[in-house]
């Protein structure tokens, strides 16, 4: 068997012509965006021709078997966390921020690429509908095509005195800020060619450090997020739908502290990366003259 678990749409090709030349089965990986913006042909040709496919969504999973004969050939499994990098956060003993005093400003922490589907954007104009007497300050950790728009936006917006560009970060400095912020936002949404995110891991790091997070409906957020138990959750693309839910998170420590706590809960139950591993390893054992290429 030759598998190459990579991205669906490019470096599957790969490893099926390479597995046509050789006589040999073959099987990949199907993320986010090779989901989404792959073309429904090039998806069941290559879901009719492979062994098995990984998916690491349920939303995923769910487009894909209904693109084939075989919905037995797809696997989920989660990607899911490593907690020896992620251990769990001491219980935060000070009162919680309210947004009312401007020397304890709430913490809002983002992280990730400034590209369409994260809705930074959309991020950006919620914050500009926030009460001016509301104190807040907004962090952003990432890199990104779309960064040089943001901040113009921010500046146009007048909330650039209260935002940090961080930039990309080491994966342990990410983790203090995970610590150290109060709430989580990443307002994901379907960019203009179809692609989203799937179940993006940093809002299962933020998870796993207590901090409460609000996203979108968008995708398999859901598969994490339980609307008001471990997280809230708004429509994609509505900034006041979003700044309306910014608003009562900021005013409300109690409020995050409890979704802080079940989230913590929920993610290290149910998102471990052991779960994944262990589906995948059955896999590959029950693929004979396994030969793996990456």
């Amino acid at each position: 068997t030759l598998s190459l678990h990579d991205a669906l749409p490019i470096s599957a090709s790969v490893a099926r012509y390479a597995a046509k030349i050789k006589g040999l089965a073959w099987s990949c990986s199907a993320h986010a965006v090779d989901i989404w913006t792959t073309p429904e042909w090039d998806k069941r040709e290559k879901l009719r021709d492979m062994e098995w496919l990984a998916t690491c969504t349920r939303a995923g999973f769910d487009h894909l078997a209904g693109l084939t004969a075989h919905p037995e050939r797809i696997e989920l499994a989660y990607h899911g966390l490593d907690f020896k990098r992620f251990e769990k956060p001491a219980e935060r003993v000070a009162p919680p921020r309210d947004g009312s005093s401007p020397g304890a400003p709430v913490r809002i922490l983002a992280v990730g690429r400034a590209v369409e589907k994260k809705g930074f954007d959309i991020l950006l104009r919620a914050l500009s509908l926030l009460p001016r007497e509301l104190h807040w300050r907004f962090r952003h950790i990432g890199a990104g095509p779309l960064l040089g728009e943001l901040k113009a936006q921010a500046r146009a917006l007048g909330l650039a005195d209260r935002i940090a560009w961080t930039g990309p970060m080491a994966q342990d400095a990410v983790l203090v800020h995970y610590r150290t912020s109060d709430l989580f936002v990443l307002p994901c949404r379907v960019a203009r060619n179809g692609d989203r995110d799937g179940l993006p891991n940093v809002l299962m790091e933020a998870q796993s450090q207590g901090l409460a997070c609000i996203s979108t409906t968008v995708s398999a957020v859901p598969e994490l997020i339980e609307d008001g138990v471990n997280g809230i959750l708004t429509p994609p693309g509505d900034a006041p739908a979003l700044a309306a839910t910014l608003g009562r998170a900021i005013g409300d420590g109690k409020l995050r502290q409890r979704l802080g706590r079940e989230a913590n809960r929920r993610v290290r139950e149910d998102f471990g990366y052991e779960t994944g591993i262990e589906k995948l390893s059955a896999r590959f054992h029950l693929s004979p003259g396994l030969q793996a290429c990456s």
